[in-house]
């Protein structure tokens, strides 16, 4: 008699058993009804591809300017750095910190690790600390918010565009871009397969 393994719900740490799943199909939790696995094509090409794109779009969001202000026949452009640089300036240090932490390092430290843990396995080699980098991982992601960054941006240019005359820059496009990649990668990227080779 084949035993199937046991899986924790990491919402509310139910205990069950795992099933085989048709194609495409998703396993959740019987009593909190969160998705405990899905059944993923073979392989970590799709979510590598989604992570090495997503980070050459935040690279590009990260040195171009996001918006241009023309007032008054005077145009300046600023970046996202120039945006931390000047809340710092002005004396709003946290707001500062925050956003610099939300929407440059915590997107970087996803994407880095995320292809630091992809690469191998498309090698079918296993990096070592995966299993600490894989919780620093999972506790890194929620920090990330380059769309709450992004919303906050469309706000105030909707807001500014009676004032001066407002134009997009590269890096507000690269955002917008930014955030499906990297909410396709999340969903392509297979825990369980990584976890198959460490403890395998």
């Amino acid at each position: 008699m084949v035993t199937l393994p046991v899986i924790a719900c990491h919402e509310c740490d139910l205990l069950q058993r795992k099933i085989a799943l048709p194609p495409q199909g998703r396993a959740r939790c019987r009593r909190c009804r969160a998705i405990l696995y899905r059944d993923y094509p073979p392989g970590p090409d799709r979510a590598l591809a989604c992570t090495i794109a997503a980070l050459v779009l935040f690279l590009i969001a990260n040195a171009y300017p996001i918006v241009g202000l023309e007032v008054q026949g005077n145009r300046e452009t600023a970046s996202l750095y120039d945006a931390v640089h000047t809340l710092w300036v002005e004396g709003r240090e946290d707001v500062a910190l925050l956003v610099g932490f939300t929407a440059m390092l915590t997107p970087a430290i996803e994407i880095s690790l995320l292809i630091y843990l992809l690469l191998p396995l498309k090698f079918n080699r296993v990096t070592e600390g995966t299993v600490p980098i894989l919780r620093f991982l999972q506790t890194v992601r929620p920090w990330s918010m380059t769309e709450v960054f992004l919303l906050g941006i469309l706000v105030a240019l909707v807001k500014l565009e009676h004032l001066a005359r407002v134009e997009a820059g590269i890096a507000l496009w690269a955002f917008g871009s930014l955030i499906p990649l990297l909410i396709i990668a999340s969903m392509s990227f297979d825990p369980e397969e990584l976890w198959a080779k460490v403890t395998g």
